[in-house]
C-alpha cells in the first residue's frame, strides 16, 4: 500500500471544519454491498452536533444514525497538528465502543477536504478515502467515503452525507 499522506495538502489550519460547528440533519445515502460491485443504494436520515474542542485545535461531532434495521450513535473525533498541518479524524462506533477505526489524514485545498488511510475490510487490504466538500451543489456541506483496492487507482464511493443546518444559525453561511 501506499503512503496514506503522500500528496496530501499540509498548509491546514485549525479553523478548518469552522463551517461544520453546530447542529445539522443528514440524509443518508449507502451501497447497500461494498467491494462486490453491487449498484443498489440505501437511503436512510440522521443527524449530528458538531462542537470544538481543545482550544480549536480539535473537534468532535455527535451522531444518531437512523439505519433502515436500527438507531446508533457514533463519534467522529479531528485533531489538528499545527507542526504537519494536517488532520486526523476517528470514528468510534457506539455498536463497538472499544474499538477506533484507523485514522483518515489530510487536509482542505480551496474549500475541499481530502483525507487517506490504509486499512482492511473483509480481510482485504483497501485504501479510504473521505472528502468533504464545504459548499455542494445543494449549498450545503458534503462528506463522502469510498475505498479502493488498486492503491487508489480506481475509487467505489460507498456512502454519502448531505448536511442541513437544524441550529437557528441559517444566517451563518455552510459555505465558506
Amino acid at each position: 500500500m501506499t503512503n496514506p499522506t503522500t500528496s496530501l495538502p499540509s498548509t491546514g489550519a485549525a479553523s478548518d471544519f469552522d463551517f461544520f460547528v453546530g447542529s445539522w440533519q443528514i440524509q443518508h445515502s449507502r451501497l447497500k454491498e461494498r467491494l462486490t460491485g453491487c449498484q443498489e443504494w440505501e437511503h436512510f436520515e440522521g443527524s449530528s452536533t458538531m462542537q470544538k474542542l481543545l482550544g480549536g485545535c480539535a473537534n468532535v461531532d455527535d451522531n444518531v444514525i437512523h439505519l433502515p434495521d436500527g438507531d446508533y450513535r457514533a463519534l467522529t473525533i479531528r485533531s489538528f497538528d499545527a507542526s504537519s498541518g494536517l488532520w486526523s479524524i476517528w470514528w468510534l462506533d457506539g455498536r463497538h465502543p472499544g474499538r477506533l477505526d484507523t485514522p483518515v489524514v489530510g487536509g482542505f485545498k480551496d474549500g475541499k477536504g481530502c483525507f487517506y488511510a490504509d486499512d482492511t475490510y473483509n480481510g482485504q487490504a483497501i485504501r479510504v478515502r473521505f472528502l468533504w466538500t464545504q459548499c455542494s451543489e445543494l449549498g450545503q456541506p458534503r462528506w463522502e467515503q469510498a475505498f479502493s483496492t488498486d492503491g487508489g487507482d480506481n475509487w467505489e464511493v460507498n456512502w454519502v452525507m448531505d448536511f442541513r443546518r437544524t441550529d437557528g444559525m441559517a444566517g451563518t453561511p455552510a459555505c465558506l
